[in-house]
């Protein structure tokens, strides 16, 4: 029962490590995205230019779909 509760934990903590280096990754993503989008300024009269915010769009929608596979195919339960 013991060595059950060590493995248990160790498995929990291995998680966790996981998911945060997971998250700090899809953050730094979103951040450098955010700048570049923030960094395109307009240019005068005309349409805006949204090339900025249509990338950081994909990057949220892949880093859905990515959590997507992960949670069907590779997660055990």
């Amino acid at each position: 029962m013991r060595a059950n509760f060590f493995a248990t934990f160790f498995k929990e903590v291995v998680m966790k490590n996981m998911l945060a280096r997971a998250g700090s990754m899809a953050g730094t993503v979103l951040l450098i995205g955010a700048s570049q989008v923030l960094a395109n300024e307009p240019k005068g009269e005309g349409a805006p230019d949204y090339s900025g915010i249509t990338g950081m769009y994909y990057v949220l929608i892949g880093l859905i779909l990515a959590y997507g596979v992960y949670d069907t195919f590779l997660k055990r339960s």
